[in-house]
């Protein structure tokens, strides 16, 4: 049976641990990695079984495990990955791969010369009862437009709150949205961010010092134009409805992650309460038909997980969705996004 350890034992870190414990016929559950050994030691309790770290590397070499599941913050990656590829391990690490591009790029290109099995936490593509239908709308029209919004508040981590260790809102958290339309409609080819801040004080969180608010507006390489906004600053959920929106000339598709996906347009009906609307000349139409909606259910990220576990148990890795590789593409949208704000330039959006 191969053997499975993780290092960075935090929430997220938890998150992947309730999906490890329904994997013991498929893994053994061998190395628990922290920094702090309280966290280490928790997980090998709750797991019943493998051995507490505070140094991954002791773990590596003790352990010698097949995967590692790498859940530590944006900023803490480098010498991990290159120690996994270095004993030829395979690993899954938790986005965004880092905060430096050339650092991916170069985790990329070795873990790929050395023949690793590779996956990373973009379990939002594997909702697939949400997913596939909004797939097939997106194969089978011609999406003009996308307008993509996340809107909440600020997570209670120190970590977060300081852009040079999150990266941001966009980077860290709506990199998710990112990745979701990437995976619908294709690589993105240049993007022009505005930032905004002072929205959020020191009083209500200090030393915080990221941007409370973005809009990005960037161009796709099928033509298509989207608006990316994303925030931190809501203190409700009544301050905005974040969801992602595709149209067409004559149907639309509202998609929230991890919730539903409602597609307009696809059969006549009489006109319902919830209807666009779109100008048309110096008149206006009104959009008919009732919306066909999907709704999801469960936890996608046991799919997620279980796909690459069996990835490397069978030496095939086919049905991982979003490969290191892949995964890079999704960092580099939302990099260029910050580097944007940085210049107040437009930015090409390096896919290689």
């Amino acid at each position: 049976m191969k053997k499975l350890a993780i290092i960075g034992c935090g929430g997220i870190g938890s998150y992947h641990l309730g999906h490890f414990l329904q994997f013991k016929d498929l893994v053994e559950l061998a190395g628990w990695c922290d920094l702090i050994p309280e966290r280490a030691e928790a997980f090998k309790e709750k797991a019943g079984c493998g051995e507490a770290y505070t140094d991954y590397k002791t773990m590596l070499d003790e352990v010698k495990p097949d995967m590692v599941f790498v859940c530590v913050p944006p900023y803490c990656h480098g010498e991990i990955e290159f120690a996994l590829i270095e004993r030829g391990i395979h690993f899954f690490v938790e986005k965004p791969l880092a905060l430096d591009l050339d650092l991916a790029r170069k985790i990329r290109d070795a873990a790929e010369a050395k023949g690793l099995i590779t996956a990373s936490g973009f379990q939002c593509r594997y909702a697939d009862q949400i997913v596939q239908p909004a797939k097939k709308f997106c194969e089978e029209n011609s999406v003009h437009l996308v307008e993509c919004s996340r809107i909440g508040g600020v997570p209670e981590v120190d970590w977060w709150r300081k852009k040079s260790l999150s990266g941001g809102q966009a980077a860290e958290q709506t990199i998710h949205q990112f990745d979701i339309i990437r995976y619908l409609i294709g690589d993105p080819v240049e993007v022009f961010t505005y930032n905004a801040r002072g929205i959020i004080t020191d009083a209500e969180w200090p030393g915080y010092d990221t941007d409370d608010l973005s809009v990005t507006a960037c161009k796709f390489a099928n033509g298509a134009l989207c608006v990316i906004s994303t925030g931190c600053y809501a203190t409700s959920g009544n301050s905005f409805d974040s969801k992602i929106t595709f149209s067409t000339r004559d149907k639309r598709m509202e998609h929230k992650i991890l919730g539903t996906t409602v597609i307009y347009g696809e059969e006549a009906a009489p006109a319902g309460e919830n209807d666009g609307f779109v100008v048309k000349g110096d008149g206006a139409l009104k959009a008919g038909g009732d919306a066909i909606t999907y709704r999801h259910h469960g936890d996608s990220g046991i799919q997620c997980d279980r796909t690459f576990i069996e990835a490397v148990i069978t030496g095939d890795p086919s049905k991982i969705r979003s490969s290191y590789r892949d995964a890079f593409k999704s960092v580099s949208f939302t990099l260029a996004c910050n580097k944007s704000m940085e210049t107040g330039l437009p930015v090409k959006v390096e896919l290689e």
